[in-house]
């Protein structure tokens, strides 16, 4: 069975609802990435500046703390790209998008 044009079309809508890729984004800068950098870290943002404009001021545990909040998130990060690549090798035949052409194979 071939899939037409039009069916392929009416399964990407009722799949999709219309909503299209990012095509070369790879959906990093998308309305999710500002809602959690500019609403969701704002209470991590007012510790790590009380660490260092309030008082007591203690600059040596403020930028050990700064050091693993970098520690902990450059692991998180490093981890999930990893495991992408490992799930789209395994379940998508292929790496995803920056290792690989942009769309289906």
């Amino acid at each position: 069975m071939t899939l037409t044009p039009e069916l392929l079309n009416g399964l990407s809508w009722v799949l999709y609802h219309g909503y299209e890729g990012t095509e070369g984004l790879t959906g990093f800068p998308n309305i999710g990435t500002y809602l959690i950098f500019a609403v969701i870290l704002v209470p991590v943002y007012a510790m790590v500046t009380a660490w260092f404009l309030g008082e007591p001021r203690d600059t040596k545990t403020g930028l050990m703390g700064v050091s693993y909040l970098v520690g902990i998130t450059t692991q998180m990060w490093v981890g999930m790209f990893i495991l992408t690549m490992i799930i789209g090798a395994l379940f998508y035949g292929g790496l995803p998008e920056p290792f690989s052409a942009v769309g289906p194979p």
